[in-house]
């Protein structure tokens, strides 16, 4: 398990307009669990499936570059296609089970018909992320944590020389029918990136013609796979990220900052991150009039600055 802050370019410029004593970045967790499926395995462990299914998103590293100790050559697309199939296999014998059971108790209609259109979608071999809310009702499967319906990153591992390539078009192709999202990186870059000071860091990347560390990016797209999005606090004090889901109101939105503030909620103060920055200050953003007043239902955006007035 580990614990990685999300970069993000807007919290370095609120800290830098309030010089706040403190400056705390939105957080996510990740779980490293090993690979194990391929031809020469018996197929994902029961434990490892557990381990899988607790995630609320999953991330393949996939080898594309040669290694020595290898005997085969590297493929990403098969083993794309190998965890797709292992996912696939471990969701339709859940749903198989639980489709007999449910047609025996005489569970509601609409339980009865999810569980048959995931038994048709998996056993065409398609992802049951692919299909969209219209066509599959998720609170009559939530709880099954399903495989192939947790959002799912491919992060295509290559050589240095490669680092800055885009993804190749079979694997691009593949990924679309599986719903997907990709990302190239070199490992070897990443891990000589670490070890850099910030100015031989930016020197070392345009020479390899890339414009930000890849981990940046993948911690980012991992944070949007989820559907999160961070909005601010901000003041002398601190400058802070928080994270909700996004369609969070501004009620529940305040409860992420403390109990109180949504048990007592009266309004939010609120100002688009962009509309900050145009007007360089709270004071400025108030003297033209934009600052917005929103009540409880208000649908918290993404980069909102937001300051809660509550009564408890």
């Amino acid at each position: 398990m580990g614990t990685v802050k999300v970069p993000d370019g807007r919290i370095d410029h609120l800290s830098g307009v309030y010089s706040p004593r403190k400056t705390t970045f939105a957080e996510m967790s990740f779980c490293d669990i090993p690979g194990e499926y391929g031809a020469e395995k018996k197929g994902l462990s029961s434990r490892t499936l557990q381990q899988i299914r607790d995630q609320e998103a999953l991330c393949l590293v996939l080898r594309d570059f040669p290694n020595p100790a290898l005997d085969a050559d590297p493929d990403p697309v098969a083993e794309l296609d190998a965890f797709h199939t292992e996912c696939v296999f471990a969701d339709l014998e859940i749903v198989e089970r639980r489709l007999e059971r449910a047609r025996k108790e005489r569970a509601p209609a609409q339980e009865i018909a999810s569980f048959e259109r995931a038994q048709a979608t998996l056993e065409e071999e398609r992802p049951l992320r692919s299909l969209p809310g219209g066509e599959l009702s998720r609170d009559s499967i939530r709880g099954f944590g399903f495989l192939t319906d947790r959002p799912l990153l491919v992060a295509v591992n290559r050589e240095e020389e490669r680092a800055a390539e885009d993804i190749p078009p079979a694997l691009v192709r593949r990924l679309v029918s599986l719903n997907a999202a990709a990302l190239p990186l070199s490992a070897g870059v990443e891990s000589d990136l670490a070890s850099m000071d910030a100015l031989e860091r930016d020197a070392f990347l345009a020479d390899m013609g890339i414009s930000e560390p890849a981990l940046d990016r993948f911690i980012r797209t991992a944070y949007g796979l989820v559907d999160l999005i961070s909005f601010f606090t901000v003041g002398p004090d601190e400058v802070r990220a928080w994270t909700i889901r996004r369609g969070t109101n501004a009620r529940k939105a305040a409860g992420r900052i403390h109990s109180d503030l949504e048990r007592g909620f009266i309004r939010a103060e609120v100002i688009p991150y962009q509309v900050f920055v145009e007007h360089g200050s709270e004071q400025a953003v108030k003297d033209a009039g934009l600052l917005q007043i929103q009540g409880k239902d208000y649908v918290v955006s993404d980069g909102d600055l937001m300051n809660i007035r509550f009564n408890v």
